[in-house]
């Protein structure tokens, strides 16, 4: 998926109307997932009705890029649970030489120098890996507020990987399919975890997960000496597939490959983002995605043996961070 805006799918065309005609003075750029979702549902605590557009990582870019040239009038750009990206900086300088006042707000490892050459452009600049999205924003615009911060718990839980509390995982997988966004951003909005139609949807999702979980655990190929490290094909949701697989076999590293070369990747010690830079990717320490340049003889193999020479470039990285 590319966009949505409130729900519905968009082109470039979809979102130039819809910025230009806004009739508030904030419009929220953010991810497309349950910590997108969070973060959304405090803006909206505070702010009453916005304008949102729910990006995914590849066409933050260019959406940016859009926004950017168009007028902005004073009103807050505001971009949550979305990380530094080449030459985003140009593109902020851009948007406030139209009239946008940038508040960016995220979760991501940014390095000193990404920091600096963003900074000039922003009104606010709040990093911290240490939460969610959805608790920068709790803290900043809802502070002390009981709603925002349970939102933001329960949020954190999952996109943190602490497993600490089911209701986020429901939410995780429900959010996942991406046309339930504004449903569970709405219902965050009010303070409500989940509901029946929520639950309903998720019995169905853990069916269909539990069968492909299997079928992941019963490929995985074992590399690695100073870590245990698990490979596995991706038949669906790949961080519950990781986290079933270091349940099953005391794995360090969970790297879940998609037939076309992305993969992503779970560690217990605090690497994973450092891996994925090496494969034009990111994340956080314990969970961060990026691709293996496949070519036909990799995809051929991938797919009849489930092993491929990347494989083994990724375990020389890990074993020497």
């Amino acid at each position: 998926m590319a966009s949505v805006i409130d729900g519905r799918k968009t082109t470039d065309e979809d979102l130039s109307t819809a910025v230009t005609g806004r009739k508030v003075g904030i419009l929220h750029l953010t991810h497309n997932d349950l910590d997108a979702a969070g973060a959304d549902a405090v803006h909206r605590m505070k702010f009453g009705k916005i304008s949102t557009i729910f990006s995914s990582v590849g066409r933050f870019p260019s959406i940016f890029g859009l926004i950017a040239d168009l007028p902005g009038n004073g009103d807050i750009l505001s971009i949550s649970d979305l990380g530094y990206q080449n030459g985003v900086e140009e593109t902020a300088q851009r948007a406030v030489h139209n009239g946008w006042r940038i508040e960016w707000r995220d979760h991501h490892r940014w390095k000193d120098g990404e920091i600096d050459r963003l900074r000039p452009h922003c009104t606010l600049l709040h990093l911290d890996t240490s939460v969610c999205a959805t608790a920068i924003a709790a803290a900043d615009l809802m502070p002390g507020d009981r709603t925002a911060a349970e939102v933001a718990r329960v949020v954190c839980d999952y996109d943190l990987w602490k497993k600490q509390d089911p209701r986020s995982d429901v939410l995780g997988q429900v959010t996942q399919r991406r046309q339930n966004l504004t449903y569970v951003r709405n219902m965050l909005v009010q303070g409500r975890i989940t509901d029946r139609r929520v639950e309903e949807i998720y019995a169905g999702i853990k069916a269909e997960m539990d069968a492909d979980i299997g079928e992941s655990i019963r490929q995985v190929q074992i590399y690695g000496k100073k870590y245990k490290i698990a490979f596995a094909p991706l038949h669906g949701y790949p961080s519950e597939t990781a986290h079933a697989i270091r349940d099953a076999l005391g794995t360090d590293i969970e790297v879940i490959v998609s037939k076309n070369g992305r993969f992503s990747i779970r560690s217990v010690p605090p690497v994973s983002h450092l891996i994925a830079r090496e494969f034009g990717g990111g994340g956080h320490p314990n969970a961060a995605g990026g691709t293996f340049t496949f070519n036909l003889i990799d995809r051929f193999l991938f797919w009849l043996i489930k092993r491929n020479r990347h494989f083994d470039s990724l375990v020389q990285v890990a074993e020497t961070i």
